[in-house]
Parts: structure tokens; C-alpha cells; sequence
């Protein structure tokens, strides 16, 4: 636990650059190491998430060399990892056990997926369930009412393609049953109800798999090997980014400019519905959105003033990570702003409904959840003043950040019970925010 204590500031202002994109990370760091050949990512996310996929593919024997942020992975092929020497422990990255469930599920061994005591508490039967419709034999050790939780253990099987709609927009679930798809018999098929996040088609691409899109629907036919394009460069993580984007919108005098971050369109929702809410946002693309590389660019953000907005349904998924920097620029918008089905923010790290309501409802904000049926809104009246107060963060890292901005535009002094936890996702976030407060 360490708390920290913040004041309010004049402005932020500067050039930044920003960390690398973890959810890339993650998935190049997977697709690596069951290709063929020698695969050098630069600027990899040394985020203690990205960190425990790369253990774990070394404790499946995957020779991976480390030089600061880039890393040399020696892929093994489809079927070449080997058996760890005991359970992989996963801490609480939802983002490596639910792909390892899809790449362990093929291979010829068996595999102990341990979690932390986050993790533990976060279902897993959203993944499961399709992995064994395509032949998976994947056991939980921990169920409750219906629901699977890990431990788990994945005995290697064979797979067959499928053809599969997911219930719920997850790019981990997608991604998980794609990476089977890898090592299945079949062309293998998921249809989505809302476009996800299309970090893992666009690397097995330049992986040289046969993949394709049809509106809702995309195709991957299993190959015969993934041949390594030498090197992949991830860009910036955008939802790291989203903290400082809220926080120069909102404070008076801000000018900042972000630099080599990742715009993938799919990534992009907090920068749309910012600039319906009025927020002076400029990007200038380096690397186009061509070819199924991952577009980056510059963004520069001033100061503004913003109005109410309403966030639909089909919206979320391109802003899940960043809903509570939202609503903290929901606070300070003119009217009533309207967040639509936010419930999958209940299985997060924490219940991120209930740790951002809560410490905004601290702050004197006017937040509240609309309930109907199975479907939670979040109703934020705005322009209502906040003050300094005792925050929580539930060891939630974007709780953590989303509430540091929140006590930076407060009136008094807050304190955050613990900021530890950002090291989840952006381990230098305050080393960096310090650069550009005056």
C-alpha cells in the first residue's frame, strides 16, 4: 500500500511519450513465440501484465531475450512449446490467462493456469465454454453458481474448427478462441456483436495467416506455420494516454502533445466521444491504417470547455479501459451525460462501477446507476464542483488513475489510499504526469 497525497494544478503542458501499448504487447509476445524464427519487438510494455506473459512463455521454454524494451523471441512453432516445470502463475493479467487457454488448449501436454487473488474472482467461463465446443479439455478448479474461476488445468487435445457468436463483445475471448483456431482442424469463425479491438488479426497477418473479415464476422484458416515478419514495433498505449487527454481538456491553460501512440480505429472511442463533447483534439497519422499495420500518430489536446454527451451501447467496447476517465470528464461537462451498458465493468480487476461511483460520490460529484433488467447506465450531472476527499483506489489501477486526475481538478486536497496497483498498466504514470504539471 502507498498512499499518495494530491494538490490541484495550474496546467499540464509539454510533449510526451507515452509507454507501449500493453494489449499489443501481450499478443506479440504470444504469436512470437509459436512462429518460426527469430521475432524482434521493439518497445515492448514493461507493465507487470505484459511481464507475466513473458515469463510464462519462458517457463514454456521459449528462449526470450530481454535488452530494455526490446525483446528477441526464438519461436518454438505451433506445436513446439514444451511443459513448464510446475503451475504458471499469471498473477492477476486476465489478458494472459484467457490467451494461454486458447494457445495451451492445442498443444500435446497439460498445463496449471494459477491466478492472483484478483484474477480468482474473475469469470472464465466466457472463454471456456467455446474452447471446448472446438474439442478443449480445460478444468476449473474453483466453481460457483454456474460460474468458473481459476486455478485451471488445460490437457492438451485435439481441435477442431468452429463457428462461434460470441454472447459478449470481448476482445480476450475472440482473441483466445482465434489463437485455437491456429492449431484446429478447420477454418474457424467468430462473429461479434460489437467490432472489438483488432490487435490479434492484425499481427497473425503479418504472421502470414489467411485471415479475413466479413463485416461481423472473421475467418481464420489454420496454417501450417506462422513465419516471423523479423520485427514488430508497438506504438504507444492510447489508454495510457487517456488520463492525460481528460486531464488538459479539463484544466485551464493545458496544452499537451502525445507522441508515436496508437490510433487503431478500434481503440478509438474515447477520442470521438471527447470531441463530441467539445474537446480540441488534433491527430497527425505517421503510420497510415493500411496494410493491417498498427496506425500510430501524434495527438495534441488544449484545454476546452465540454458538454454532456450520451455513450451508446455499440460504443463501450471501443472505450472500456478508459470509461473511468470518462466519467470523470462527465463531472465537468455542461448537462446531463448518459453512459449506456456499462455492466461489464463489474468484472474488471475490481467492480469498477462501484469504485468509481464511489470515489467521485466522495468528491461531490452526481453520479448514479440506472439499473434495467440485466443492463446498468451511468448518469453523471455535470458542473456540479469537486472537492479534495479520502479515495479508495480497490487496487484497481485505472481507479487508481482515473482518481488522480479527479483530485488534480479538485478543490482542497485529496489522498489515495494506494497507487501501487498502476504499476498493473503504467509503472511510471506519476514519474510522467510530474513532467508537464505547472
Amino acid at each position: 500500500m502507498r498512499p499518495l497525497r494530491i494538490n490541484p494544478v495550474h496546467c499540464l503542458k509539454g510533449e510526451l511519450v507515452l509507454p507501449p501499448d500493453k494489449s499489443i504487447s501481450h499478443r506479440a509476445i504470444f504469436i512470437s513465440s509459436i512462429a518460426i524464427g527469430k521475432t524482434k519487438i521493439r518497445n515492448f510494455s514493461l507493465s507487470k501484465d505484459c511481464l507475466y506473459s513473458l515469463k510464462a512463455f519462458k517457463e514454456l521454454k521459449v528462449k526470450i531475450t530481454k535488452e530494455g524494451k526490446t525483446l528477441l523471441v526464438e519461436g518454438r512453432g505451433l506445436r513446439g512449446l514444451k511443459p513448464a516445470d510446475g503451475p504458471i502463475f499469471v498473477g492477476d493479467s486476465g489478458t494472459t490467462i484467457r490467451l494461454l487457454c486458447g494457445v495451451l488448449a492445442g498443444q500435446n501436454f497439460n498445463t496449471t493456469l494459477k491466478a492472483g487473488l484478483s484474477l480468482s474472482r474473475r469469470p472464465m467461463k466466457r472463454v471456456i465454454f467455446p474452447l471446448r465446443l472446438m474439442g478443449a479439455c480445460i478444468e476449473s478448479l474453483n466453481k460457483k453458481n454456474d460460474e468458473e474461476y481459476p486455478p485451471l488445468i488445460i490437457k492438451g487435445a485435439k481441435l477442431s474448427g468452429i463457428d462461434y457468436t460470441l454472447p459478449v463483445a470481448s476482445a480476450q475471448v475472440k482473441s483466445s478462441i482465434l489463437l485455437a483456431g491456429l492449431l484446429a482442424e478447420g477454418i474457424t469463425s467468430v462473429k461479434e456483436p460489437i467490432k472489438t479491438r483488432d490487435h490479434t488479426e492484425r499481427i497473425l497477418y503479418q504472421f502470414g495467416v489467411d485471415i479475413k473479415r466479413d463485416k461481423q464476422k472473421i475467418f481464420l484458416k489454420p496454417p501450417e506455420r506462422l513465419s516471423s515478419p523479423g520485427e514488430i514495433l508497438i506504438p504507444g498505449d492510447l489508454s495510457s494516454a487517456s488520463f492525460f487527454l481528460v486531464a488538459a481538456t479539463l484544466i485551464k491553460g493545458s496544452y499537451l502533445k502525445i507522441k508515436d501512440i496508437g490510433l487503431n480505429p478500434t481503440r478509438m472511442g474515447l477520442i470521438r466521444v471527447l470531441k463530441r463533447m467539445g474537446a480540441e483534439l488534433e491527430l497527425k497519422y505517421k503510420i497510415p491504417d493500411k496494410d493491417f499495420q498498427e496506425p500510430s500518430g501524434d495527438i495534441s489536446v488544449s484545454s476546452s470547455s465540454l458538454k454532456a454527451v450520451q455513450v451508446k451501447k455499440e460504443e463501450i467496447p471501443s472505450l472500456i479501459d478508459e470509461l473511468p476517465i470518462l466519467m470523470v470528464a462527465c463531472c465537468f461537462a455542461k448537462g446531463r451525460s448518459i453512459i449506456e451498458s456499462v455492466q461489464e465493468l463489474r468484472v474488471k480487476e475490481t467492480d469498477r462501477i462501484n469504485s468509481m461511483v464511489e470515489g467521485l460520490s466522495r468528491m461531490g460529484a452526481r453520479i448514479y446507476v440506472e439499473r434495467k433488467n440485466q443492463v446498468e447506465n451511468i448518469i453523471i450531472e455535470g458542473k456540479t464542483p469537486l472537492k479534495g476527499a479520502k479515495l479508495k483506489t480497490f487496487g484497481d489501477h485505472r481507479t487508481a488513475m482515473a482518481l488522480v486526475i479527479a483530485g488534480l481538478l479538485a478543490e482542497g486536497k485529496s489522498l489515495l489510499d494506494d497507487i501501487s496497483c498502476v504499476n498493473k498498466s503504467f509503472p511510471n504514470f506519476l514519474e510522467i504526469l510530474k513532467e508537464v504539471l505547472h
